[in-house]
């Protein structure tokens, strides 16, 4: 008798088919989702402390154009960047300085940084069917999740939601963490299919020798040792990756400090992943911290945006090259790219109509029918 999936495995225990090809290629389907899933849902648009005070950014959640104003004192307000007037847009540049006011560049009508209240409307002069407090700017929600900022368009939005737990975090500093490196691309596919390329390692083998050798199980097409056929729980758990190695740098040593309020199950994994669907990924180690944020731009294109985030301390260390340090997970994420792009390529034939998850595939299974139920779900 062969070894058997055990019914504590999150392995599956059937073959279901995955989402239509429609969801991949489709304009109609895509509009659907921007106008449901990522109007929503929380999305993750960078780390607070990088959008800095006094100034106002343009950033783009799902199809919408929204400014993020951070003022002087520190406080955060975002808006869509759109004039209530006509409909101009508000930040032209990818970022603004910001006083007290936003000012709408094309007839002058202004808004307070604070609150997007209306304060003057230029040379405009309303009559008194005018009402004032109906014409502010459309607010977006805020939230700050370990130092991370999250915007949803829901005038009340639900929880912030991981699938680890909001936290799974809290041995990391993440509040005083800095971004020492940044990166980003797009890349030819539809934004699901580089969450689908995320969620399984049957690509592994293949895709990533440099990501086997650091992590050998993902060598054996799974993620962890509970996805294995014959695998019973209460083993001790070892560590995830190769002899000699702590972290995810191209030595395997840490290139700083180790965090020192991490527990002995943590230092011995060597990361800790966290995902936030639909906009971002965290992954842990025992010396930084990488987010990585997906924001779908069409059917068939997608931003990647990788940044890594050091205690200050390590950024002082004499010759840091923190580029250096991110050059491990820039050659799996470039694999990664390359990999959806080949998958989307060939979605794209009319032979194809729906993937046919395999077991070791739970995690896309998991992710179809929150992509379902979240396009369901009614405002």
């Amino acid at each position: 008798m062969g070894l058997e999936r055990h019914p504590l495995s999150p392995r599956l225990d059937h073959c279901p088919q995955g989402l239509p090809r429609e969801a991949y290629v489709d304009s109609a389907w895509f509009d659907r989702e921007m106008a449901t899933i990522f109007t929503r849902q929380w999305v993750m648009v960078g780390r607070l402390a990088d959008f800095t005070p006094g100034r106002m950014r343009r950033v783009q959640v799902g199809a919408a154009p929204v400014i993020v104003a951070r003022s002087a004192d520190g406080s955060v307000a975002a808006y869509h960047n759109s004039c209530p007037h006509r409909g101009s847009e508000l930040c032209r540049a990818a970022e603004e300085p910001l006083g007290k006011l936003i000012r709408c560049p094309y007839h002058a009508f202004s808004f307070a940084a604070a609150d997007g209240a209306l304060v003057a409307t230029g040379h405009a002069v309303p009559t008194p069917d005018f009402d004032r407090a109906a014409h502010g700017l459309k607010r977006v929600q805020c939230r700050d999740w370990n130092g991370f900022l999250f915007l949803n368009f829901s005038p009340e939005p639900g929880a912030l939601t991981a699938d680890t737990g909001l936290d799974a975090l809290d041995n990391w500093p993440m509040a005083s963490l800095l971004t020492g490196n940044h990166w980003e691309v797009e890349i030819a596919c539809n934004w699901k299919t580089f969450w689908e390329n995320y969620s399984e390692c049957l690509h592994c083998p293949g895709i990533h020798p440099e990501l086997c050798d650091m992590v050998p199980i993902y060598g054996k097409g799974i993620m962890g040792p509970s996805e294995a056929l014959g695998w019973t729980p209460g083993g001790a758990q070892g560590s995830n990756l190769r002899s000699g190695a702590e972290t995810w740098t191209l030595s395997g040593k840490p290139c700083g400090p180790v965090f020192p309020g991490l527990s002995e199950a943590e230092r011995i994994a060597g990361y800790s992943f966290v995902t936030l669907w639909p906009s971002t990924y965290v992954v842990a180690h025992v010396d930084y911290v990488r987010s990585v944020r997906i924001a779908p731009m069409a059917p068939e294109r997608t931003r990647l945006t990788a940044e890594w985030h050091f205690p200050a301390e390590t950024l002082a260390q004499p010759g840091f090259d923190a580029a250096t340090v991110a050059g491990f997970a820039k050659i799996v994420m470039e694999q990664d790219g390359a990999a959806a792009e080949m998958n989307q390529a060939g979605m794209r034939s009319p032979a194809f109509r729906a993937a046919r998850l395999m077991p070791e595939e739970y995690e896309i299974h998991r992710f179809h029918k929150w992509v379902l139920d979240k396009m369901e779900t009614p405002a």
